[in-house]
C-alpha cells in the first residue's frame, strides 16, 4: 500500500495518543473527520496499522527491571512458544552478528531476574551462549 504525507501524519499522531479523536487529528491535519476516518480505516485494512496500543509506566506496573539478553545456540529450535508467552519476555528479535537471537525482558526487581535467569538453560535446550546486560537508565522506549 502507498502511504503519502497524510496518512504518514495520521500515523505520527496515532502513535503519540492512539486515542486521539477523529475529530482533533482532522483539525491537525487540515483534512475533514469523514477523511480521516476512512484513511484510517484504510491504514488498517491494509495492515500499516495492526493494532492501537498503550505504553505503560514501568515503574508503576512493577517492571523497572529490564534486561537484554543475547543468546546463541547450537540448534535452530531453542526458541519455543513456552518461552515467547512468558509474562517477561517483552520483545525477541532474531540478529544478525556473533549472536543469533535478542531478547527484552522486563521484571519486578533483581530477586525475579534473578529466577528468571537461574531457569532460561535449564528450560531452552540447545543454547551454547549468552550475554546478559541489565538496563540502567531507561532513556528512551517506545512501542
Amino acid at each position: 500500500m502507498g502511504m503519502d504525507y497524510k496518512d504518514l501524519r495520521i500515523i505520527e499522531i496515532l502513535k503519540g495518543n492512539s486515542r486521539e479523536p477523529v475529530k482533533l487529528i482532522a483539525k491537525k491535519t487540515g483534512m475533514r473527520p469523514s477523511t480521516v476516518h476512512q484513511r484510517i480505516q484504510k491504514l488498517i485494512k491494509s495492515r500499516a496499522i495492526d493494532k492501537f496500543t498503550i505504553k505503560l509506566d514501568n515503574k508503576a506496573v512493577g517492571e523497572n527491571f529490564i534486561a537484554f539478553i543475547l543468546v546463541k545456540g547450537t540448534t535452530s529450535n531453542y526458541i519455543n512458544d513456552m518461552f515467547l508467552n512468558k509474562k517477561n519476555v517483552k520483545e525477541v528479535f532474531g540478529i544478525t552478528g556473533e549472536y543469533d537471537v535478542l531478547v527484552k525482558l522486563k521484571f519486578r526487581d533483581v530477586d525475579e531476574f534473578n529466577s528468571f535467569i537461574m531457569n532460561f538453560r535449564k528450560e531452552l535446550k540447545g543454547i551454547d551462549t549468552t550475554l546478559t546486560m541489565v538496563v540502567t537508565a531507561n532513556i528512551k522506549e517506545e512501542l
